[in-house]
């Protein structure tokens, strides 16, 4: 099979994660593809293929003779989609020959445009799979998977030497929790790549350092007939919070390494109003002055509206993975190396987010990432490449190669 075909037959399966659940894996239909790729991994003579209780799929291929001192390699992907689109009942597009042009999607209404997204001009003459704009597409991070198995696959069926390669498919990386119960002893590898880039030939090994914060505003309310110089609107009081904020470090206001303060949610009345806010940064430093930043907030109008009307509590989410991939580069070298083998110009960026790979290296598994051909995550709009897929397929294959060599 092609890695697309595998692809497929992946994305047909529901596997969105539920950040409201508290079990693990957070949605018992992750556990569908688990049971499904566990028995596709038998199939291609992973004799140790197995789902744990925690919903993680963990199997290994041992080293060839010649091979066996060689680095153990680990290769990761995500099974669960986000919560930002449907992930039910996915109907992929498949449009052969692509003109770079607009592509209508479906029924729906929507339209992948050439305008809003002018990458799809360089993938003029591709097979392009697309959703039918009523669901996301899957391909973060089911190309991820599907990349994997199929250089597995070609690896064994072609003989190509190879050092020990584990191979490992977590649940609830969209939530944040996707490496809380990965055993990495259990694992194996000695270093790792996760599948579960963007574009074909990207390789990254920073990422945002995270938190969130959560503010609490408190109020006083009484009937609006009477409210004079006795009611205190919470709802006041956490809109002049976020406007206290830098209006210029939003989402929608940086990109590159530019932090920002994200408020992610908002609900409450008179009396009671919470926040959550994300908090990136990629320096350390910059990013410990975010929070104090918020504390400061809450300081002036705690003096402005009486002690206690504003509680903020900031909790660490996951750490940039740079510092733990810099003294063990030759990770980034071989991916970088490889890219350029399969005729591909590499492209270094840093990971505006998180993957399993930043809390892994952290945990003692060293893990940049790659790039698996996938564009516009998390939407109606997400598309792939055929193309893309196996190109991503061929950037395995050659990392396994220089590690034999």
């Amino acid at each position: 099979m092609k890695a697309y075909e595998r692809f497929l037959e992946y994305v047909a399966v529901w596997t969105t994660s539920d950040e409201n659940s508290d079990t693990v894996p957070s949605a018992a239909r992750e556990l569908d593809l688990a049971k499904k790729l566990v028995e596709e991994m038998k199939g291609l003579g992973i004799e140790d293929a197995r789902v744990d209780d925690k919903g993680y799929v963990y199997g290994s291929v041992p080293a060839t003779p010649g091979c066996e001192d060689k680095a153990a390699l680990g290769l990761i992907a995500h099974m669960d989609t986000a919560m930002d689109a449907s992930g039910k009942d996915i109907k992929p597009q498949l449009i052969k020959n692509y003109d770079g042009g607009d592509v209508v999607l479906g029924t729906s209404g929507n339209v992948l445009s050439a305008a809003e997204f002018p990458h799809l001009a360089g993938l003029k003459g591709r097979t392009l799979i697309t959703t039918d704009g009523t669901t996301l597409l899957g391909a973060d991070d089911k190309a991820g998977i599907a990349e994997i198995l199929t250089a597995v696959d070609e690896i064994i069926k072609e003989g190509l030497p190879h050092g020990k390669i584990c191979i490992g498919f977590t649940p609830d990386e969209e939530i944040g929790r996707g490496s809380d119960h990965f055993d990495v002893e259990g694992f194996g590898a000695d270093y790792a790549y996760t599948l579960d880039g963007d574009a074909e030939g990207e390789i990254q090994y920073e990422n945002f350092n995270a938190s969130t914060g959560f503010v609490t505003c408190h109020g006083v309310s009484v009937h609006t007939g009477s409210a004079k110089d006795i009611m205190v609107n919470s709802q006041t009081i956490a809109t002049e919070f976020h406007q206290m904020l830098p209006a210029d470090e939003r989402p929608e206001t940086t990109e590159g390494y530019e932090g920002f303060y994200h408020l992610n949610a908002m609900s409450g009345n008179v009396t009671t109003t919470n926040m959550k806010y994300l908090i990136r940064d990629f320096d350390k430093e910059n990013f410990d002055k975010r929070a104090e930043k918020m504390q400061e907030i809450a300081e002036v109008l705690n003096q402005k509206y009486g002690e206690g009307s504003v509680e903020v509590k900031v909790t660490e989410s996951y750490r940039n993975m740079r510092e733990k991939i810099e003294p063990c580069m030759e990770l980034v070298d071989m991916a970088l190396a490889a890219i350029k083998n399969v005729g591909l110009e590499p492209v270094v960026e840093p990971i505006r987010g998180g993957t399993d790979g930043a809390r892994l290296s952290f945990m003692g598994l060293p893990c940049p990432n790659l790039g698996t051909g996938g564009h516009a995550f998390h939407g109606v709009f997400e598309h792939i490449t055929v193309e893309g897929m196996d190109l991503g397929v061929k950037i395995v294959k050659d990392i396994v190669r220089q590690i034999a060599e």
